[in-house]
């Protein structure tokens, strides 16, 4: 169970990491985007109302049949912002992470719409 454990925070890890970087990658890859926006919007939606990570949920299970104790402050507490000495629950740690989200996402969504726009003015099609 530990190793399952460890994998799924290897791959949570991977899908944090995806979260920040999908948009910048889709410049130069953009059918990623069929998977980097509802990913993006599941974990807002997530986020905002709340709820737990599922993949949280699912580490923590098998910590916990593995015999191991439990972390509270989610998975980018635990691994990410605590270590960091900075308290998950904190304004301006909620307002670092939260902009660590927005900012890549913001400026690699905003030059894809560019490009769009751009080459539909051009008469190109822009695959996606």
């Amino acid at each position: 169970m530990l190793l399952l454990a460890g994998a799924v925070a290897v791959l949570h890890a991977a899908v944090v990491l995806f979260l920040l970087t999908g948009s910048l990658i889709a410049l130069h890859r953009p059918r990623i985007l069929w998977l980097h926006a509802p990913l993006a919007l599941v974990i807002l939606a997530l986020y905002v109302t709340g709820s737990d990570c599922p993949l949280t949920t699912l580490e923590l299970a098998l910590r916990e049949r593995a015999g191991l104790p439990a972390y509270r402050g989610g998975f980018i507490g635990h691994y990410i912002t605590e270590p960091l000495g900075f308290p998950i629950h904190a304004t301006a740690t909620q307002v670092g992470v939260v902009l660590l989200a927005v900012v890549p996402n913001a400026i690699g969504y905003g030059l894809l719409v560019t490009r769009y726009v751009r080459d539909r003015r051009a008469g190109r099609r822009t695959p996606v």
